[in-house]
C-alpha cells in the first residue's frame, strides 16, 4: 500500500506530490521592488515568454543506508527545510520525499512490505525503517541502469497501484461502516425485540391477572345466587309445609264435625267402624293401565265415502287409466340401454317436471319427448312440453303442443276418462293465446 509521511505529523499518510518550483510571477507581486508594485504605478501583466523557467528539484544525493537480512534503514537529511513541507511517497519498489527545493528519489532493487515500513521525522533529519519482503542482502539500493522511460513507468505504476489501494481502502472502510450500521441495527432491532416482548409478558400477566379476577367475581356471584337458591327453596318448604299443616287441621275439623254428626245419628252403632268405612270411601284407586286400540282403515283410491260411491265405475275407470298410462312402444332402438323404471311415462314425466323446476328446458323437453314417444296418449306430457317451449320461446311448438293437448282432453272429456280434464284443457287454452298475444 502506497505510504506518504507528512512532516506536518510523523507517520501519517499524505497526498502532495512533488513540490514545484517557486512562482516568479507571485515574487514578483510580493516584491515591492517590482516597478509595478510602487506607488502611482499602473499594475502590468507579465509576459510568460520573458518569466525565467521553474526551478528544477534538487536531488539529494548525501543519504546513507544500511541494511540486515530483514530491514532496510534509510537516512535522508532535510538540509534546513521545516519538516512541515516535507511530503513522503512510498511504494513496494519506489520511496520518494519532497522536500522543496530538494527531492530524494529511489527506485528499490527489491520489493518492501510498505504496509509495515515506517518514517521518523525529527532532528533535521528522515529515518525510514523498511522491511524486505524476502529475506536476503541487497547488493545495491536502488536499481541500476535505469533510465527516463523506466522511471516514468515505474512512477505511474507506483501510483496506480496507490489509487487503487486507495480505493479498495475507501471500500473497505464503507464495508466495515455498512457493517457497524448493520451490527447497530440488529442490536436496535434485538432490543426493541425484547422491549417488545417484555410489554407483550406485561399484557399477558395482565390479562392473566384480570382473568382470574373475572372469574373469582364469577363464582362469587354464582355462590351467592346458589344461597339465594337454597333460601328461596327454604322459604319455599316452609310455606309449603304450613299450608299442609293447615290444610291437615282445616280435614281434622271437618273429619270431626262429621263423625259427631254421625254419632248423633246412628245412636248406638259402633264409631269406630263408622270411620273405619268412611276413610275407605276417601281412599283414592291406583291410575289404570295404559291401553291401545288398533283401528284399520278402508283402503281407498278416491277421495268420498265408501258408502257414496260406485265401486263398478271406480273399477272401470282405475283400470282404463292405468291402460292410458301404460307403456304402448315398447320397441323403440333408444329403449334398449334403459333400466325398467326409465321405460315408464310416469316416470319420465316426473324426471321432466323435476327438470322444469330447476329450469333446465331443454332437458325436460327431451325427456317429455321420450315419454311421448312411449305412450302418446298422455295429455300432460303435451301440456307441460308446451311449457318448455314457451319458457323457450319456440312459440309455434308450444301452439302445436297445447293444440294437440286440447284434443286429447277433450276426446277424454267425452269419453268420461278425466276427472279433472276442464282444468287442464283451460290451461291449454291459456298457453295458446299467450303464445298467439306474443306472436301478435
Amino acid at each position: 500500500m502506497t505510504r506518504r509521511w507528512k512532516g506536518r505529523a510523523r507517520g501519517t499518510l499524505g497526498t502532495r506530490g512533488a513540490a514545484a518550483g517557486p512562482d516568479p510571477e507571485g515574487l514578483a507581486l510580493g516584491n515591492p521592488g517590482f516597478p509595478s508594485n510602487r506607488a502611482g504605478a499602473c499594475p502590468k501583466q507579465p509576459n510568460p515568454r520573458l518569466l525565467p523557467p521553474p526551478e528544477m528539484p534538487l536531488q539529494v544525493s548525501d543519504y546513507t543506508w544500511q541494511q540486515t537480512k530483514t530491514s532496510v534503514f534509510i537516512s535522508v537529511p532535510l538540509r534546513g527545510v521545516s519538516v512541515r513541507d516535507a511530503d513522503v511517497f512510498c511504494t513496494e519498489n519506489y520511496l520518494k520525499v519532497n522536500f522543496p527545493p530538494f527531492l530524494f528519489e529511489v527506485f528499490l532493487c527489491a520489493p518492501i512490505d510498505d504496509e509495515n515500513s515506517k518514517a521518523k521525522i525529527g532532528n533535521d533529519t528522515i529515518i525510514f525503517t523498511l522491511y524486505k519482503k524476502e529475506v536476503a542482502m541487497w547488493e545495491t539500493l536502488s536499481l541500476s541502469g535505469v533510465d527516463k522511460e523506466m522511471m516514468q513507468r515505474i512512477r505511474e505504476k507506483s501510483i496506480l497501484q496507490a489509487q487503487e489501494r486507495a480505493k479498495e481502502a475507501t471500500e473497505a472502510k464503507a464495508a466495515a461502516r455498512r457493517e457497524d450500521q448493520k451490527y447497530a441495527l440488529n442490536v436496535m432491532m434485538q432490543i426493541e425485540e425484547e422491549e417488545r416482548k417484555k410489554i407483550e409478558d406485561m399484557k399477558e400477566n395482565e390479562r392473566m391477572k384480570a382473568t382470574k379476577e373475572l372469574e373469582a367475581w364469577k363464582e362469587c356471584q354464582r355462590k351467592a345466587e346458589e344461597q339465594k337458591r337454597i333460601h328461596r327453596e327454604e322459604k319455599f318448604c316452609e310455606q309449603e309445609k304450613q299450608i299442609e299443616d293447615e290444610r291437615k287441621k282445616l280435614k281434622h275439623k271437618s273429619h270431626t264435625r262429621i263423625s259427631a254428626s254421625r254419632n248423633l245419628a246412628t245412636k248406638g252403632r259402633n264409631s269406630e267402624n263408622i270411620f273405619l268405612e268412611k276413610l275407605k270411601e276417601n281412599s283414592i284407586p291406583a291410575p289404570r293401565s295404559v291401553g291401545s286400540i288398533k283401528i284399520n282403515f278402508t283402503p281407498r283410491v278416491f277421495p268420498t265415502a265408501l258408502r257414496e260411491s260406485q265401486v263398478a265405475e271406480e273399477e272401470e275407470w282405475l283400470h282404463k287409466q292405468a291402460e292410458a298410462r301404460r307403456a304402448l312402444n315398447t320397441d323403440i332402438p333408444e329403449l334398449s340401454d334403459l333400466k325398467e323404471e326409465e321405460k315408464n311415462p310416469e316416470w319420465l314425466k316426473d324426471k321432466g317436471n323435476k327438470l322444469f323446476a330447476t329450469e333446465n328446458y331443454l332437458a325436460a323437453i327431451n325427456a317429455y319427448n321420450l315419454a311421448i314417444r312411449l305412450n302418446n296418449k298422455i295429455p300432460l306430457l303435451y301440456l307441460n312440453r308446451a311449457a318448455c317451449h314457451l319458457k323457450l320461446k319456440n312459440l309455434h311448438k308450444a301452439i302445436e303442443d297445447s293444440s294437440k293437448f286440447c284434443r286429447l282432453t277433450a276426446r277424454l272429456k267425452e269419453e268420461n276418462l278425466v276427472f279433472p280434464c276442464y282444468h287442464y284443457h283451460l290451461h291449454g287454452t291459456r298457453i295458446i293465446d299467450t303464445t298467439c298475444c306474443r306472436q301478435c
